[in-house]
């Protein structure tokens, strides 16, 4: 598929912003995070910032943007409409948890039962975009088993550098602690990406040449003449390629750039409590952004229709 920058954009960073305020509900009700007001004010505003910033960029790649709420009608059956009414209900319980934390000075007893709604909220948000190519049977590399879990591990761990970069810049106590759960969730991240990868190059095909024109009882199918003479926009948007080598050097700089490189970088941090650990929690936002977004593009890039074997592909 055309790995659309609109698209790449909604699923980063609504991830990131969902993550945020996932973690912050969670916390906040197990008495993990003060309710300190300007801590409270940065953090719900990066969250819901990231969050609409995804949710708009998301309808710049349709054709008609002023028709989008329309898709909200659809929930029954589509899990792009559902996304839709999960972002909007999820509205209520942050802003609901956001205005007393910021406004009333509290996060805790009555109210704590709203945060963990407003991260349940997040949380399922999230399976609903992950399920919207997960469910597309048409393209085996969303259909995957590992598709779900790496939208939610992603989201979590993008969502956790953010709160743990926020917790250094105030000095919050547990700061240490989650600083290591963001490194674990590091760990987890690479380890679902490499087991998805895995999937698409050897997972069984969505289907073949001989399978989709019936006459794999025949022998081995092969394209006698392309049905176009030029390129057009289905294959331009369904058939996008991209070298096996070429894929395997941005696997690799996902890993290393994206993961690794900032896991060492918040566990040498925490041999310096104090600055090393904040410039730790700072250089590793950036470099795990950079990752995601090459992720992302790979996770668009490497998905083929099945439609593509009627255009010279055997197997997708």
């Amino acid at each position: 598929m055309h790995p659309a920058k609109s698209v790449i954009l909604f699923t980063t960073a609504s991830g990131a912003g969902y993550g945020l305020l996932a973690w912050l509900g969670l916390l906040a009700a197990f008495g993990v995070l003060p309710s300190e007001r300007w801590f409270g004010l940065a953090a719900f505003a990066l969250g819901l910032g990231l969050v609409v910033t995804g949710l708009l960029s998301s309808t710049l790649h349709l054709g008609h943007p002023e028709r989008a709420w329309r898709a909200l009608t659809q929930w029954r059956s589509s899990w792009l409409s559902r996304e839709g009414v999960a972002a909007v209900v999820t509205f209520l319980p942050v802003g609901l948890f956001a205005f007393y934390w910021i406004v009333d000075g509290t996060n805790s007893d009555t109210l704590a039962v709203v945060g963990l709604l407003a991260s349940l909220c997040c949380l399922v948000t999230v399976i609903c975009t992950a399920m919207i190519y997960a469910s597309l049977r048409t393209i085996r590399a969303w259909a995957s088993p590992w598709t779900l879990p790496s939208y939610l591990v992603l989201s979590a761990l993008s969502g956790a550098v953010l709160l743990n970069l926020l917790l250094q810049l105030w000095g919050l106590p547990h700061n240490g602690a989650f600083a290591w759960m963001a490194a674990a969730l590091f760990i987890l991240a690479g380890l679902v990406k490499v087991l998805y990868w895995r999937n698409v190059m050897y997972g069984e095909p969505a289907g073949t040449a001989e399978s989709a024109t019936g006459l794999g009882p025949q022998g081995r199918v092969r394209l006698l003449e392309a049905p176009h003479s030029e390129s057009s926009y289905l294959m331009q948007e369904m058939g996008f390629r991209i070298a096996r080598k070429h894929a395997e050097k941005l696997r690799r700089l996902t890993l290393l750039g994206g993961f690794l490189a900032p896991f060492v970088l918040i566990v040498v941090g925490q041999a310096a409590p104090g600055l090393g650990s904040l410039l730790a929690a700072l250089a590793s936002l950036p470099l795990l952004a950079a990752g995601l977004a090459v992720e992302r593009w790979l996770f668009f890039a490497e998905a083929k229709h099945v439609v593509t074997l009627y255009y010279g592909e055997s197997r997708a």
